[in-house]
């Protein structure tokens, strides 16, 4: 096959076609979704707002201006209860095999600890704390993986030391990610996403990252271009160009004098007309909508992109789900609008107008001021009707319907709804009220966190030479030890499960009915009772209430402690009789001699 016939790197680097392509398929996506970005700003504003001067209750006539934060409190609210369930202890990341090999308890655990490793090092909770306010505000949250190594070199020595090496989650944006909408998945769907650089900092990628394979013709091309950008600006030849813009520079003046760089990366299968060719599930990255800076088949093991993306609320035929405050904004207007029109109200309750009829003199409206009237003169207060009071009644329940519909009940914060109800209505209802919380909370695990754990362990895997320190705590002692592990150690076939929120929710619904069904008395019936094992309820206990750590319950272990106890009190009597008998050197001193 002749050079003709394939289409190699140089040949795209050298032409532009495919770096105008992806260009135009960004602003088209971009433009698909302005009138969603307006609701998010819309949504934005309030979520911040310290009053109603920056959201749209700014046009009402009121004189007061409060906003009364309910959007936020739902927010704050679940966002505290989604992380709590996603991490309910240390536990809550599962390996499962899928040979018998590695079902195995040891590689199991093996697998297990060296993950947990590497999410505390790269802070992944506190990134997908992050993701999780993505999952609340716009409804949907992206994220993505690569491999870091972070080092650090000692001003003095010029020592260098590796802080960490391995996978590491990222957030991504929504407002940098576009993708074809109507795609059957995610997954699947071709995806472009923009990222922002300086000029030195796209050349420690390129110098530090040689598997990103970026090429440095093109960072060469981007800063020839500055220079004729520059040139031109100084001669005054780029005046029709203030008005192109370019995405958070402004003009494209302003862009190409600004010191960054714009990336734009396409992920999926790309055609190119020129070679008849079809690139399956490769990279593309442009730089400065003009340059191809890479061009690569994606190399993860699972066949798919190392980005992923949820929706809270899915819509039919459309991939950018709604979220959970979208159908309250109009709901916070409502109760915004009727506290500022009933403290408007209150206001001219205290401070009425006056109504003045025939001839007054002027006066002074404060306490004791007296006021002279002449023929047929009168002052009266014009006094509204105070029904505009009885608002806080409506607010309240606006308040309340925001929480339900968001999936965030008022049980959540320890506050019960009124009514008298047995211990076993309390925990069915609250049981049924979180239904749509605990719904959620599993699509974000599941259908998020789930392929991008896979991911990290898949790109460690894949980057991972020699041998590798991992450090683990001993269930009986306590003691942190720490074992050494290489690539054939934790090669396995199977997956990693995080299970906090199934976990959470499992362990509560079965305690909840194991405590219900102990207090029905069923289990003291003469007939059933001693059918019951005490002990294996104990461990069943153990178990949901997460306690195997702490060595609580163990066969006979009161009776055993119960024993050594009644062991010391028979040695401590014992030797409290020896020393009665013992003669004393007292006692020894007054026995005569003779």
């Amino acid at each position: 096959m002749n050079k003709g016939n394939v289409l190699t790197f140089e040949d795209i680097l050298l032409r532009e076609d495919m770096a105008i392509a992806i260009t135009n398929l960004w602003v088209s996506w971009k433009g698909q979704r302005t009138e969603w970005e307006e609701e998010k700003q819309e949504l934005r504003n309030y979520l911040f707002a310290t009053d109603t001067t920056t959201t749209s209750n700014n046009a009402l006539p009121w004189k007061n201006s409060t906003t009364v934060p309910k959007l936020t409190q739902i927010r704050d609210n679940l966002h505290a209860n989604y992380v709590e369930a996603l991490f309910p202890n240390a536990e809550w990341l599962l390996w499962e095999g899928d040979s018998e090999e590695d079902v195995k308890k040891d590689k199991a655990n093996l697998i297990e600890n060296y993950m947990r490793n590497k999410l505390h090092s790269s802070k992944f909770k506190g990134i997908i704390s992050r993701l999780l306010l993505d999952y609340i505000d716009y409804g949907n949250a992206f994220g993505g993986i690569e491999f870091v190594k972070e080092i650090k070199t000692d001003p003095v020595d010029g020592e260098v030391h590796t802080i960490y090496e391995g996978p590491k989650l990222y957030r991504i944006s929504p407002y940098d990610i576009v993708f074809d909408l109507t795609a059957s998945d995610f997954a699947n769907a071709p995806k472009i996403t923009r990222s922002i650089f300086t000029l030195g900092e796209l050349a420690t990628e390129i110098e530090n990252k040689p598997e990103m394979k970026y090429k440095q013709e093109a960072l060469d091309k981007a800063r020839s271009t500055r220079g004729d950008v520059r040139a031109a600006v100084d001669n005054g030849d780029l005046k029709k160009d203030d008005g192109i813009n370019v995405d958070g520079f402004g003009s494209f003046k302003d862009y190409y004098n600004s010191g960054f760089v714009e990336l734009l990366e396409y992920e999926g299968d790309i055609y190119d007309p020129i070679s008849d060719t079809l690139y399956k599930d490769h990279v593309l990255t442009i730089i400065d909508r003009s340059f191809v800076l890479r061009f690569e088949p994606n190399k993860s093991w699972l066949g798919r992109s190392y980005k992923q993306h949820v929706a809270w609320r899915l819509r039919p035929d459309n991939l950018m789900g709604m979220g959970p405050l979208d159908n309250l904004v109009g709901m916070q207007y409502r109760i915004d609008h009727l506290e500022n029109l009933k403290a408007d109200v209150f206001d001219m309750i205290a401070f009425p107008m006056l109504k003045i009829s025939g001839l007054v003199e002027d006066f002074n409206f404060q306490p004791g001021e007296r006021i002279y009237l002449g023929d047929d003169g009168d002052v009266n207060f014009l006094v509204p009707d105070t029904t505009a009071l009885n608002a806080d009644f409506q607010i309240a329940e606006l308040e309340r319907k925001m929480e339900e519909l968001a999936g965030a009940p008022r049980e959540a914060m320890g506050i019960r709804t009124p009514g008298e109800k047995t211990k076993f209505e309390v925990q069915s209802l609250q049981s049924a009220a979180g239904r749509i919380f605990q719904h959620k909370v599993s699509q974000f695990e599941e259908n998020f966190v789930e392929p991008l754990i896979n991911g990290m362990f898949e790109i460690a895997l894949r980057n991972l030479r020699g041998k590798e320190l991992i450090k683990t705590q001993d269930p009986a002692t306590g003691a942190f030890l720490f074992d050494e592990v290489t690539k054939d150690d934790l090669t396995g076939k199977g997956s990693l499960r995080p299970i906090g929120a199934r976990h959470f929710a499992e362990q509560a619904r079965k305690v909840q009915e194991l405590v219900s069904f102990f207090n029905s008395g069923i289990i003291d019936r003469p007939t059933i009772a001693p059918h019951v094992s005490g002990l294996k309820t104990l461990q069943l206990f153990e178990k949901l209430l997460d306690l195997g750590n702490e060595n609580i319950f163990a066969e006979n272990a009161a009776l055993d402690e119960a024993a050594k106890v009644q062991q010391y009190q028979n040695t401590l009597q014992d030797q409290t009789e020896v020393n009665a008998v013992t003669p004393t050197e007292a006692d020894e001193e007054e026995i005569p001699l003779g």
